[in-house]
C-alpha cells in the first residue's frame, strides 16, 4: 500500500464543500440585491407620485391624490398615504416583499414635492 492511498477522494469532498459555500454566498448576494432593487422601486414610485400630485395640488387637490395612486400602481407599488398641504404633496408608498428565510416584509417609501419657493412664481 502506498503512502497517499488513504487520502484518495478527499479533494472531491473539499471541492463540494467549497462549491456549497460559494452557492450560499451567491444566494445571499442575490437576496440582498433584490431587496435593494425593491427599495429603489418603492422610493422612485413615491418620488414620481409626489411630483404628479404636486402638479395638481392647487387646481384639483382631490384629483391629485387619485393621480398619485394611479401612478403608484403603474410602478408596481401601493399608495399608502397622500396629503396635500397647499402646494406641497406628501406621498407614502408601500410594497410587500417576500424574502427567503426571513418572510414577508413591507417596504415604505416617502416623498415630498412642491414648488422650490412656496407662493413664488411657477
Amino acid at each position: 500500500m502506498r503512502c497517499g492511498q488513504r487520502d484518495r477522494g478527499s479533494a472531491t469532498l473539499w471541492g463540494v464543500a467549497l462549491m456549497g459555500l460559494l452557492m450560499a454566498v451567491a444566494t445571499a448576494l442575490a437576496i440582498v440585491g433584490s431587496v435593494r432593487v425593491a427599495r429603489h422601486q418603492v422610493n422612485d414610485a413615491a418620488d414620481l407620485s409626489a411630483l404628479a400630485a404636486a402638479r395638481l395640488a392647487i387646481a384639483d387637490p382631490d384629483g391629485a391624490c387619485a393621480r398619485a395612486a394611479s401612478l403608484a400602481v403603474d410602478n408596481g407599488v401601493h399608495l399608502a398615504r397622500c396629503e396635500i398641504n397647499g402646494e406641497v404633496a406628501d406621498v407614502w408608498t408601500s410594497m410587500s416583499l417576500a424574502v427567503p428565510l426571513i418572510g414577508t416584509r413591507e417596504l415604505i417609501g416617502r416623498a415630498r414635492a412642491g414648488p422650490a419657493q412656496p407662493g413664488g412664481p411657477r
